[in-house]
């Protein structure tokens, strides 16, 4: 069975950085792309960051501070959050897009930034 387990989240004041990981186990195939969404309180999800091979996009509200990187071969998806901001906080969401059209999702790590 699939799974995907982000971690590296927690508190941190305004202006700190953080390291999210995703890790994926199980026969998850051939990954296309991945990706990290976030979730704020009342807000939509929103997409952080993608990486497709070597060719990453990001939200205009993130670029410049974060910086998704991947190793397929491994399974693993970072994301590498620096300058964080209050309006950063929010539940941090790995996804994972394989060629064989499967989509998965982690459950999610609380990122928490103080002012």
């Amino acid at each position: 069975q699939v799974q995907l387990v982000e971690s590296g989240g927690g508190l941190v004041q305004a202006g700190g950085s953080l390291r999210l990981s995703c890790a994926a186990s199980g026969s998850i195939g051939s990954i296309k792309t991945m990706r990290w969404y976030r979730q704020a309180p009342g807000k939509q999800r929103e997409l952080v960051a993608s990486i497709t091979g070597s060719t990453t996009n990001y939200a205009d509200s993130v670029k410049g501070r974060f910086t998704i990187s991947g190793d397929n071969a491994k399974k693993m998806v970072y994301l590498q959050l620096n300058s964080l901001k209050p309006e950063d906080t929010a539940v941090y969401y790995c996804n994972l897009l394989t060629w064989g059209m499967s989509n998965y999702w982690g459950q999610g790590t609380q990122v928490t930034v103080s002012s």
